[in-house]
């Protein structure tokens, strides 16, 4: 099924929300979720200049990764030029996630949950494409020490291998 930015951009939104709102609830932390959603829509922006490189090219080797953050700044940087002066300051850290670093570990968590999501969505409709993918991106999200990442794995990823029918009859 293809993806767009759009739908990849309101998912991670929608999962950094939960992420934070699992965080400040179940474990006591003081997230701002609103703000972690804000920063899902805007964390992929850069791509609507450079399009959308796959993962295991992007993080192929250090030489590949730091080019490409370099591309994603300079791009970044373009889109931030093409405002009013007096909106740049605000849209600014949006792109860039600087002034919320305490934010930046939900939002990569949400990204990587998406990608599990897409890739188990596309398992379910018979493409086997994405089989290695899955496993990769499951062992990414095990090897993260994040208890609200691995709260909401283990209690709302299981959902996504359900049919209609079976979500229907989930209980608490």
């Amino acid at each position: 099924e293809n993806e767009n930015l759009d739908s990849h951009s309101k998912e991670v939104a929608v999962i950094a929300h939960a992420l934070a709102v699992i965080g400040n609830v179940r474990l006591g932390k003081n997230y701002n979720a609103d703000r972690a959603a804000v920063l899902g829509l805007y964390h992929d922006a850069h791509e609507i200049i450079t399009g959308d490189m796959p993962t295991p090219v992007k993080y192929d080797n250090e030489a590949i990764t730091t080019a490409f953050k370099s591309v994603e700044n300079a791009a970044n940087e373009k889109l931030i030029s093409k405002l009013p002066d007096d909106l740049k300051d605000i849209f600014n850290p949006l792109l860039t996630g600087e002034e919320d670093e305490e934010l930046k570990p939900l939002i990569k968590s949400a990204d990587k949950l998406s990608a599990l999501i897409k890739c188990i969505e596309e398992r379910k409709a018979g493409n086997n494409e994405f089989l290695s993918a899955e496993k990769q991106t499951r062992a990414k999200l095990d090897e993260t020490d994040m208890p609200e990442l691995k709260y909401l794995v283990e209690k709302f990823i299981p959902a996504f291998e359900l049919t209609l029918d079976e979500l229907g009859t989930i209980e608490e």
